[in-house]
């Protein structure tokens, strides 16, 4: 009979199979109260799961890691069941839990629209206040089919599921294929708001039928949801396409879907970014190489992409040959590589790239920067000897800490060692060697990870690092990526100390991952209060009057030769309008000049969030803001001010 060992080590025994509920009601009264489900050997299990077998147990609670997905997956099924209530005929689709909350896709017989919402929530309640159980059911594959026969989601969704006993959990009136588990009723999915509506393609095909998508989320607490709703009043004040719009940087149309326009100001944000990275990889030993964005089929064949990433790819004929927009950088690299001859003497190569790649993603996946079609990746590929592949992998990790922490001022959630998934190339000891060197050096450099287990590439390990923005919310950014695919796929050789060849180990680092994906998150961050040495305009001039804009002039040609992006603000308006101007597009800098300062010659400083800094001479001025762009110092206090 079944011994139960629990978190601390203690144990209790059985006598008969006890169900996971009987187990937290064993520990005590208050436990077996706040339970919502049972950890049976790593495994989550409904309260109603039977042990029959020795197992450790945890009992899962709202305080648990692993209670806000379960709550989140069984308040999507309370959501569908408001649904069917309110609009009967819909079809279900699926309603998973996701990182902040959860959703459903629906087919309903009249459309949804965003009034619908508040009686969606009014429904919850009601279904929440009755606190009907979750039951689970298990139906054969044939039972399962001929119940839904006349609604074609469920029907396709039981041709998906594996196995021929599926299960179902029965909530009132609702019924829905599932997996599980769930909180043990209806009123245990905590704290809730339905949130908004949105398009969504039937698995993502574009070919298929639009389905209604109605998304929420659901805490523990009260106050946890009204923390959550207050950042997303905050995102919404700090989105990067507005504020892209607002500040000149760069804008989305039609014509291009997923790919955007950059207009001067987000070109000037966008070199000057890059050429930051570039300045850094200089100092680090980089050397820099550009390469084709269109290469031939037997490339991408070679490289597996055309097997494996055919439908990401933009492809075209020419000449009665097929070729492959590049997707990623690292097959041009490759073949610059096996293009040379290299000894241990010349190894590690680092090789950096700012290429631009093209990417197919469904048009519902597209987000502004954040997810796009076209982007340039800054890119390198490191090739090392096996024995060298620690030491750079560090080198790589204090790279990305210097642009992150160092310089931005952005701190890491967490982050990720990815280990060895089920589907991979290259030997035991190869996999061992390199999540060993990654591990390693995340240790030697006192960094805290999480260990993603059977999450690595096909090619190798990775460590993928997570930022947190100003409003906590977290990004998956940099990237460091083991690889033995490409080295063996192209046949790749260095001439060891033996003069025998040898393979080298290709490493894919990326700092941003994505320049434009960074450069929106990064205007999110900052709500478009940029440093003073990334903002496409750092300082403005304002004349209040035409009597002073000779002197307003000289003050520009001064702080431009100085290395500044300096403008003057020359239109027939009132200083105090112009000043507003200048706060709207968030210029770190709006220098006022009238008729005392021009016969001083002086000026009156104000900046960003700090305020009035009084008059100062024109080289007293320079002075202050080239240090501050010197420095990369962030803005004053680490305040982001929304105007």
């Amino acid at each position: 009979m079944p011994k139960i060992t629990l978190p601390d080590n203690s144990v209790l025994d059985f006598s008969t199979p006890v169900l996971g509920k009987e187990i937290a009601e064993k520990i005590g009264a208050g436990l077996a109260k706040a339970a919502l489900a049972v950890s049976v050997n790593g495994e989550l299990r409904d309260l109603t799961a039977v042990v029959d077998a020795d197992a450790t147990v945890a009992v899962i609670t709202p305080s648990s890691p692993e209670a806000l997905a379960l709550m989140r997956h069984s308040a999507s099924h309370v959501l569908a069941e408001a649904v069917a209530r309110l609009f009967p005929g819909t079809k279900f689709a699926y309603g998973p839990a996701v990182d902040d909350g959860f959703y459903y896709d629906l087919d309903p017989a009249t459309p949804l629209t965003a009034d619908d919402l508040p009686r969606l929530e009014k429904e919850m309640a009601k279904i929440v206040k009755a606190n009907q159980p979750f039951v689970r059911r298990e139906l054969t594959r044939a039972e399962a089919l001929a119940k839904y026969a006349d609604d074609e989601y469920k029907t396709d969704n039981i041709n998906r599921a594996k196995g021929d006993v599926l299960s179902f959990y029965e909530q009132g009136a609702f019924s829905d294929l599932c997996r599980g588990p769930h909180v043990p009723s209806a009123g245990k999915i905590g704290h809730f708001k339905v949130l908004s509506l949105a398009g969504a393609y039937w698995h993502g095909d574009h070919s298929q039928k639009q389905l209604t998508r109605v998304y929420g989320t659901t805490f523990a607490t009260k106050e946890e949801l009204e923390k959550y709703l207050r950042q997303i009043e905050e995102a919404k004040k700090r989105d990067h396409r507005v504020l892209g719009k607002q500040l000149g940087l760069y804008e989305f149309h039609a014509e291009a879907p997923g790919m955007a326009f950059w207009r001067h100001n987000g070109v000037v944000l966008r070199n000057t970014f890059i050429n930051f990275l570039r300045e850094l990889c200089y100092a680090h030993d980089y050397e820099e190489f550009l390469t084709p964005q269109i290469l031939n089929r037997e490339l991408w064949e070679i490289s597996g992409h055309w097997e494996n990433y055919a439908d990401k790819m933009y492809v075209t004929t020419k000449d009665g040959r097929d070729f492959g927009v590049k997707p990623m950088n690292c097959p041009g690299a490759v073949l610059l590589y096996k293009a040379g001859l290299y000894s241990h003497h010349d190894l590690p190569l680092r090789w950096a790239e700012f290429g631009h790649v093209h990417r197919y993603e469904g048009s519902g996946e597209i987000h502004g920067l954040i997810r796009v079609r076209g982007f340039t990746q800054d890119d390198a590929h490191i090739f090392c000897a096996p024995a060298q592949l620690e030491d750079e992998i560090a080198h790589c990790i204090e790279f990305i800490f210097k642009v992150y922490t160092a310089t931005l001022g952005m701190k890491f959630d967490h982050i990720e060692l990815s280990t060895r998934p089920p589907k991979s190339v290259g030997t035991d000891e190869m996999w061992a060697n390199a999540e060993a060197a990654l591990e390693n050096a995340l240790k030697k450099l006192n960094i805290a990870f999480k260990l993603n287990p059977g999450d690595g590439a096909f090619y190798g390990p990775k460590i993928d690092f997570h930022v947190a923005d100003a409003i906590g919310r977290t990004w998956q950014m940099g990237t460091i990526q083991v690889d033995f695919s490409m080295p063996e796929r192209f046949d790749l050789h260095y001439v060891d100390e033996n003069s025998a060849r040898q393979r080298p180990v290709m490493i894919h680092r990326a700092i941003s991952g994505s320049i434009e994906r960074f450069l929106g998150v990064l205007t999110e961050h900052f709500a478009g209060d940029f440093p003073l040495w990334l903002a496409p305009e750092q300082a403005r001039i304002l004349p209040i009057s035409d009597a002073v804009l000779p002197y307003a002039k000289e003050v520009k040609k001064q702080l431009a030769a100085a290395g500044l992006r300096v403008t003057v603000d020359g239109k027939n308006e009132k200083i105090g309008a112009k000043i507003r101007h200048g706060e709207l597009a968030k210029v770190p800098y709006l220098i006022v000049i009238g008729a005392k300062e021009a016969e001083a010659q002086t000026v009156a400083a104000r900046r960003r969030v700090r305020g009035d800094l009084g008059e100062m001479t024109v080289a007293a001025l320079t002075a202050r803001l080239t240090e501050e762009v010197k420095t990369r110092a962030l803005p004053p206090s680490g305040e982001v001010k929304n105007n």
